[in-house]
Order: structure tokens, then C-alpha cells, then sequence
């Protein structure tokens, strides 16, 4: 296979808010398609996707969830790389905008985009959406509400840097218009320039100080990068870009990119921003951003909220993983959204994958076991609808090519399912159980056969991209050493006297809608139930913490019986390394017991005569098996508790 080259291509990195839907998942295996067919072409293939981690959302939902915003995202990332992997996708690299590189690298481009004057210090007011992590002007709005997502938007002011946006716009323009193929497809090109570059390019807000979770600008800490910044530079970061020159030489091979693959909806910021940041950086541009549609459920995007999603590694436990890629990407059309529902998923999988595909294997590779023991013979016996299917099979290699340069994924599918259904139909043609009864047809029957396994031969070369465990087995049931793209150049390369497989696999089954549905309704019922509890939880912690945090009354504060105690007494609790059982004179006939959580801070013999400060009117409470009577106020710096202490007052002394 002759090297054509390094092809490098990405996806938008998911945000880590939750376990991503078959709508989010669709893009990594459009991409690993993508990436699998040039790597069987011969191109030096690198492929990436990854997490994008920091911002406001990511700290309110851990916030809600009680972890810290690191924990929340560890947890997430790895849900969804889950996700991708058991859609079988070949990612060379899974970048995470918390790998400490990254985070360094981000800190440099901000501050060489200040230092040079590309970045400024000023003041933002506007209307901002949390879900999409943008503002926007009144003008941008629909009804009112946010132009991408729905929600709703909420006036916001603070202080902020900015992105001299428009000082690059006349050049971004010319180069647009220069590389016609820079943005697919076509429509969305008219869009960026017509909407957002010729009216007149805003500044952009790339600075936050009203959250924590991001990263901080390193000479102005008040301030973490904001999304922008931060998230598109993963696709040179994770080549190992460095802002002062010494990049590896992953970075030097394969930048710049030759595809970015986004959703549709995203597109405003890689095709601006992120050309602006790379002009101002004094970095090459990508060579194509492609915005993919969305796959819908229904008629609709899908929306957690509203209960309409569909997760992969569900529907995978259901149909099996080539069979859901396959219903991934034969139903999402070039330029417009694609609709999936289960009920097509079933009429799909019956129609295009156990009828045509696999009935034609299934049959063919008895027929060859039938009447020649699987032996592989070709006596030549030519007639001229052999010609016909021959030249069919070698121009489904070109049309797929064609298809596949234009990113026409679902074209080029169905191409090769139409090379099936015309080998069906030549099997109608030429009836080699007819020909079987005839001695005399024998060479003919061959003959037959051969063309048949040959263009299944082919068909599972060009179904590698795509439906990859399955084109895997076809070809090792043909028995066949000729399985790269090399070996379509001609008709004919499956070799006699072969034996293929003795008992044909079932590739796909057909699915009985009866048998299959009650299984869907469980599912759905059980996503159901885990998100209304996941909300009744996230509900309860809400309120907890806008009770934590509202102001305090006097009234509040005499609720607590706060008192002087002084520790006389001091043990390791018997089932806890970091407990310690104190006893507490609290002026009180008897000494009361608190479980106390100062083992790693404190000795027993440095708490003994120490007075501290009690809440005493706590309910008890059973910790680790030992009662607790009430909890001592501790405040905790740089990992160490400190005990608050009221060493003039005497035991029992009300604190007020």
C-alpha cells in the first residue's frame, strides 16, 4: 500500500456535563469511519476526541452531585470514553482539558495573545446562557430564549477579557473565500459569512471571574480562561504544540488538520474564533471544518430533560455494535438532520443487514459448501451478465472513493448494500441450484459461485470502515489472504482452491418486533426512573445549599446551644483510623462523649485540657458504631483541622 501521506482528524472534544446521548456519540464513530477508510487507503492516520472539563456548569453539577468539580469530571470522562469505546472507535489520542500539559500550554496562549495585544482587560454585560456557556445580544435570541439550545438567558455583568476578534475579520474573510473547501458544507459557509463576519465581527468574551473551575490566568488569578480558549486549543495541545516553539514532532507531522468535525451547532466557533486565535498565534489553519447535522429521535434533538434519549451502549445491548454504527451513519444524510426511531432501527437492521447483507453471505457460502464442498473454483465459463456484475462490483470501489472524498459517509453504505442487492439479483439471474442439476453446467456453476464470493470478497473490504467486526468475519469465512484496499484494483482475487468457512455464521439475525419491544420499554423505564431520581437528588441538594447559603437571623442563631467545653479525656475510636472518642466537661453533671474527626490533625495529649467550643443541643447520632452527644466547631486549612478554642472561659460557659 503506497503512503499518501499523515491525515489528521478530529472531533469536538464532549463536554463532561453527563453521559453523552447516540446524538453526541454519532460524531466519533462519523469520525473513526472517516478515519478507518483513509487509514485503508494509505494514510498516516491520526485521530482525535476527547473531554472538555472546566466551566460553570461542570462546578454546579459537582457541586450538586457533592463531589469536587475534578472527582465530577474524572467520573464523566471516563463514562464517556465508555461510550466511544463500545462503539469500537479507533482514537489514536483522548485528550482531557484537566491533563496538566494542556493546562500549561492554554496559560501560555492566553498570555501571548495579551502580551501582543490580542487580548484586553475591560467589563461584559449581556445576556448569558448557562446550558450553552455563551453570550448573546437581544438580537441573537428567539423568543427570547437562547438561538442554540432553548433555555433560558440571564442578564450577566462582569469584569472580563476580551479577544480583539475584529481586527482579524477582513483577513478571515479573504481567506474563506480563498479556500473554497475550508468550511462544508456549503450552506454553512454562506452563514458564517453572511450572519456573523460581513455585519460586523464582535469582540469575545475569553475570561470568567464569577466561577472557579477553569484555568486560572496565570498573572491575573481572579480570572480562569473561558471555554473558548480552552477547548479548541485540545486540537494542537494534544500534538504537543508549545507556545515558544519546541513542539513535538507530532505537532510538526500532522498539523495542520485535515478535518474538523463538528455538530452543526458549534460551528460559529470553529470557523471564527478558532481561525482568528490560530491567525493571531501565527499557526497554520485546518484545511476543512465539516458541521455535521443532527440525528434526532423522532422528529426532535434529543433532550434528557424531556426523556427523549437514546444511549449507545443501550441500544449496543440490544442490536449489537455493528448494527448500531450502521444505523449511525447510513441514517444521517449529507446536509440535513436524520431521524431515528426504534421501530426503524428494527426495519433497517431486517432489510439492509439480514436480508440483503447477510442473506447473500449466509446463502452463497452454502451453496459454495453444497455443491463443491466449499472448495473455491473458478472454471471460467463466462456469460455476459457476468461482465455486467464484474464491472459493477469495480465501480462500487470508485463510487465509494467518490463518496468518501465528499464525506458522503451514508452514500457511500449505501453503495456498497446496492452491490449486495445486485448480487442478489444476479443470483435470481443465473440460479445455480438450476445449474446444480445439471452435470453438463458444472463449469458454468463455478463459475457462478466465484464471482459471487468475489464480490462479497470486495463488498467486506469496502464494509471495513464501517461495519469493521463485520466485514472482519466475512473475509475470514471467505478464508481469503487478500483483504486490504490494495486488492480491489481488479476482479478476481479470491483464490482457488480455498476452502471457505463449513457452517456460515449468522450475521445478522432478524429482529421480531414482539420479542424485541418489551425489552425497550424495560430500558426506557429504567432511564426514566434513574433521571427522576438523579433529579430528585439534585433537587433535595439544591435547596440544601440555598439553605446553607442564605443569610442568617438572630433567631437562626439562637437555635444552637453553643457552649465552652474542655476535653478531659481522649481514644482512638475502635472502627476509624482519622475518629477520636473525646469526652467533654461541658459544666454538666455528666461529661458528655464526641466523636470527633482530629486523628490526623491532633495527638490525644494535645487535645486533653484543651477548651473548645460545642454545639451541645445537636441530636445524637451513632458514628461508626460509637453515640456521639453533640460536635465540636473545627475549621480546616491546607489539609489540617484546627479546633476552635476558648481558653479564658470556663466549661459549660454559653457562647452567645
Amino acid at each position: 500500500m503506497e503512503n499518501k501521506g499523515p491525515y489528521y482528524i478530529t472531533t469536538a472534544i464532549a463536554y463532561t456535563s453527563g453521559k453523552p446521548h447516540i446524538g453526541n456519540v454519532y460524531e466519533i464513530v462519523l469520525a473513526d469511519s472517516i478515519a478507518r477508510y483513509k487509514r485503508m487507503t494509505g494514510y498516516d492516520v491520526r485521530f482525535q476526541t476527547g473531554t472538555d472539563e472546566h466551566g460553570q456548569k461542570v462546578e454546579e453539577k459537582a457541586n450538586l452531585a457533592g463531589m469536587t468539580p475534578k472527582q465530577f469530571v474524572d467520573e464523566v470522562s471516563g463514562i464517556i470514553k465508555n461510550q466511544f469505546d463500545v462503539m469500537n472507535c479507533s482514537y489514536d489520542k483522548f485528550i482531557r482539558t484537566t491533563d496538566p500539559y494542556h493546562e500549561k500550554q492554554i496559560q501560555k496562549i492566553f498570555k501571548k495573545l495579551y502580551d501582543q495585544g490580542d487580548i484586553y482587560k475591560g467589563s461584559y454585560e449581556g445576556l448569558y446562557c448557562q446550558e450553552c456557556e455563551a453570550f448573546y445580544t437581544n438580537s441573537q435570541l428567539v423568543d427570547g430564549k437562547c438561538p442554540v439550545c432553548g433555555g433560558e438567558v440571564k442578564p450577566m455583568q462582569e469584569e472580563a477579557y476580551f479577544f480583539r476578534m475584529s481586527d482579524y475579520a477582513d483577513r478571515l474573510i479573504q481567506y474563506i473565500e480563498e479556500h473554497p473547501h475550508f468550511i462544508q458544507p456549503e450552506s454553512r459557509k454562506n452563514e458564517m459569512i453572511n450572519t456573523f463576519l460581513k455585519p460586523g465581527l464582535q469582540d469575545l468574551c475569553v475570561s470568567r471571574t464569577s466561577f472557579k473551575w477553569g484555568i486560572p490566568v496565570d498573572f491575573d488569578p481572579d480570572h480562569v480562561v473561558y471555554v473558548w480558549i480552552d477547548a479548541l486549543s485540545n486540537y494542537i495541545t494534544g500534538l504537543g504544540y508549545d507556545v515558544d516553539g519546541n513542539h513535538d514532532p507530532l505537532f510538526e507531522k500532522y498539523w495542520p488538520a485535515d478535518l474538523h468535525l463538528i455538530g452543526k451547532d458549534i460551528i460559529r466557533f470553529h470557523t471564527i474564533y478558532w481561525p482568528i486565535m490560530l491567525m493571531a498565534l501565527g499557526v497554520p489553519l485546518p484545511k476543512q471544518v465539516f458541521g455535521h447535522p443532527w440525528l434526532l429521535v423522532g422528529e426532535s434533538k434529543m433532550s434528557k430533560s424531556k426523556g427523549k434519549v437514546i444511549y449507545a451502549d443501550n441500544l449496543v445491548e440490544l442490536f449489537g455494535v455493528d448494527a448500531v454504527r450502521f444505523i449511525m451513519l447510513h441514517e444521517m444524510p449529507f446536509a440535513q438532520d436524520g431521524h431515528v426511531t426504534y421501530e426503524l432501527m428494527i426495519e433497517r437492521i431486517n432489510s439492509d443487514l439480514a436480508n440483503n447483507l447477510g442473506n447473500l453471505v449466509n446463502r452463497t457460502l452454502s451453496m459454495q459448501n453444497k455443491y463443491f464442498a466449499g472448495m473455491v473454483t473458478d472454471l471460467q465459463d463466462y456469460e455476459p451478465v457476468d461482465d455486467e456484475l464484474k464491472q459493477y462490483a469495480l465501480d462500487t470501489v470508485e463510487k465509494v472513493e467518490e463518496k468518501m472524498s465528499e464525506l458522503r459517509v451514508a452514500d457511500a453504505i449505501q453503495d456498497i448494500l446496492d452491490l449486495f442487492s445486485r448480487c442478489n439479483k444476479y443470483i435470481d439471474e443465473t440460479m445455480p441450484w438450476a445449474l446444480a442439476k445439471d452435470p453438463e453446467k458444472t463449469a458454468r456453476l463455478t463459475t457462478v459461485l466465484y464471482n459471487l464470493l468475489e464480490c462479497v470478497r470486495i463488498a467486506a473490504v469496502l464494509l471495513k470502515p464501517y461495519l469493521p467486526d463485520t466485514a472482519e468475519k466475512i473475509l475470514d469465512s471467505l478464508n481469503t489472504e487478500y483483504r486490504d484496499y490494495d486488492s480491489l484494483v481488479s476482479f478476481g482475487q479470491l483464490e482457488p482452491g480455498t476452502l471457505v468457512t463449513e457452517k456460515p455464521e449468522i450475521l445478522f439475525a432478524r429482529i421480531n418486533p414482539n420479542d424485541i419491544m418489551p425489552k425497550i420499554e424495560e430500558q426506557i423505564a429504567r432511564q426514566k426512573k434513574e433521571a427522576e431520581e438523579t433529579a430528585r437528588i439534585n433537587e433535595e441538594r439544591r435547596k440544601a445549599e440555598e439553605r446553607k447559603n442564605r443569610p442568617v437571623t438572630v433567631d437562626d442563631f439562637d437555635r444552637f446551644d453553643l457552649r465552652v467545653g474542655k476535653v478531659i479525656g481522649c481514644v482512638k475510636h475502635p472502627n476509624a483510623d482519622k475518629l477520636y472518642i473525646l469526652v467533654v466537661d461541658l459544666g454538666e453533671s455528666v461529661p458528655r462523649q464526641i466523636v470527633s474527626g482530629l486523628a490526623q490533625s491532633y495527638t490525644p495529649g494535645q487535645l486533653i485540657g484543651k477548651k473548645v467550643v460545642v454545639i451541645a443541643n445537636l441530636a445524637p447520632a451513632e458514628i461508626r458504631g460509637v453515640e456521639s452527644q453533640g460536635m465540636l466547631l473545627a475549621g480546616k486549612e491546607g489539609g489540617v483541622i484546627s479546633v476552635v478554642e476558648a481558653n479564658n472561659l470556663q466549661p459549660g460557659t454559653r457562647i452567645s
